[in-house]
């Protein structure tokens, strides 16, 4: 720490600095491409967090209480209530996502025949993962099927779960690139993102919480 101090003190602290060689052009870049005061681009934020928010609180509500379970008197009807409202809310985020990117404008080097290639082969991977996670989960155990008390009989370990885990977060948050880069869209890219930001966060709840859920079960089961 002294010798922190005393080299400070020997360069006046920050007061040598030339801010005015300071590169700003990459924010300034940002600024001419990307105006995250645009409603729309407010918008989409706002659907792209409240999205991941919403079904993990109302999934532990639902696993404390079983609320949804008594008003549809069936853990299957419920969940599959709570999939259609999350599918419906998955596709109000990307009409929201798709408008913000129309309202900014593009950016050059990526419109052009290469972009457009390149956005459809990464849109392909991501759709890969997406629907080889959901035929491998099934729609009750895609949509919070063991929040509902429907547990699984083993973890899948099948394809695209060997390759990565949480393929199904993974690949949206690919398809959400591909489709920036089609529409040349910096806005997209930022808005990708807070997607997967905002997936990674959740996974932090998500996924201890699932395991103390099957953890529970492997102890009834004993």
């Amino acid at each position: 720490m002294f010798l922190l101090l005393s080299s400070l003190d020997c360069c006046e602290g920050l007061n040598n600095v030339d801010y005015s060689k300071i590169d700003l052009s990459a924010m300034s870049l940002l600024r001419d491409y990307v105006d995250v005061t645009d409603p729309s681009f407010v918008m989409a934020v706002l659907c792209i967090a409240f999205n991941p928010l919403f079904w993990n609180l109302v999934g532990q509500w639902e696993h404390k209480n079983r609320s949804l379970t008594r008003i549809f008197r069936s853990p299957y009807v419920a969940c599959y209530c709570l999939g259609a409202l999350i599918l419906f809310l998955n596709f109000l985020r990307s009409h929201c996502f798709t408008e913000a990117m129309k309202s900014q404008p593009k950016l050059k080097v990526l419109d052009c025949l290469f972009g457009y290639y390149a956005s459809v082969a990464i849109m392909a991977i991501g759709t890969v993962f997406v629907t080889s996670s959901f035929l491998a989960l099934g729609f009750v155990g895609t949509f919070l099927g063991d929040y509902f008390g429907i547990l699984m009989e083993a973890k899948v370990t099948c394809f695209p779960f060997n390759v990565l885990d949480n393929p199904m977060y993974w690949g949206s948050s690919t398809i959400y690139l591909g489709w920036s880069i089609m529409h040349a869209s910096p806005a997209g890219l930022i808005l990708t993102a807070v997607v997967a930001l905002c997936y990674a966060v959740a996974l932090l709840y998500e996924g201890p919480f699932t395991e103390e859920i099957y953890h529970q079960k492997a102890t009834k089961s004993k």
